[in-house]
């Protein structure tokens, strides 16, 4: 199966930056689309950003401008980088992989924005 495992996160002010990633590992295909998404308690996962095999990335408008999504194929790898982090931003951040059209999540790291 596909391993999906995420790094990066942990306690920062808001206005800091912190830079996650996320890196899949086992019997891979073909990776399509790779993105993240967080939770908080009480709501939904949500997208906060993803990125296609052309490198097309997608944002949510509560980022967009703020965080920028990466990519390298090659090494299987998606990096989240977050600038002038506020405390809504406060979440359990989870990487998702796309693999011939199965999904595979991480365990996700908890960001906390915080003074």
């Amino acid at each position: 199966q596909v391993q999906v495992v995420e790094s990066g996160g942990g306690l920062v002010q808001p206005g800091g930056s912190l830079r996650l990633s996320c890196i899949a590992s086992g019997s891979i295909g073909r990776l399509g689309v790779m993105g993240w998404y967080r939770q908080v308690p009480g709501k939904q996962r949500e997208l906060v950003a993803s990125i296609s095999r052309a490198g097309v990335a997608n944002y949510d408008n509560s980022v967009q401008g703020r965080f920028t999504i990466s990519r390298d194929s090659a090494k299987k790898s998606i990096d989240l980088q977050m600038n002038s982090l506020k405390p809504e931003d406060t979440a359990v951040y989870y990487c998702n992989v796309e693999d011939f059209s199965e999904n595979y999540w991480g365990k996700g790291t908890l960001v906390t924005v915080s003074s």
